[in-house]
């Protein structure tokens, strides 16, 4: 069973503000509940083929896994995908902007789960969904704060 769960989000500032901030890999601790770490594999900034290492905790579990940027389209498009562990993953993040002072936000996590993974795929699923939404929650008050950097 696959897995493909999708959030979104309007946040009040204009989409280079949102997708500058959200689309380096270097803030994801800031607004990323269960990521504590990234490390740089290949040297910033974001560009198809960078490679970044992600320190996580997910389900109770404590992951390090490597994803590839695959796809970017500045300020519009980012995908990365990581072949790695039980859970190979792609997440998607695109921007659009509603207006010059607002953003809409998707975030998308797909994948096929492998071995005793596939078991638990729906748990999964429905934990990915809680922790998305709690994410963009937290970056929408992170960059409709005082200063988003």
């Amino acid at each position: 069973m696959s897995v493909d769960v999708s959030s979104t989000m309007t946040i009040g500032r204009p989409v280079a503000v949102v997708a500058d901030y959200a689309g380096d890999p270097t803030n994801a601790p800031a607004w990323y509940a269960n990521i504590s770490s990234v490390e740089w594999q290949t040297s910033p900034p974001v560009a198809v083929g960078s490679l970044l290492t992600f320190r996580a905790s997910f389900l109770g579990r404590d992951l390090l896994y490597t994803y590839e940027v695959v796809e970017l389209v500045r300020r519009r498009r980012l995908v990365i995908s990581t072949a790695e562990g039980p859970f190979p993953m792609e997440t998607t993040y695109e921007w659009e902007a509603l207006d010059e002072q607002r953003t809409r936000m998707t975030l998308r996590n797909r994948g096929e789960p492998a071995g005793f993974a596939r078991l638990s795929a729906p748990l999964v699923a429905a934990a990915m969904r809680r922790a998305n939404a709690k994410d963009l929650v937290l970056l929408k008050k992170i960059l409709e704060g005082p200063d988003p950097r």
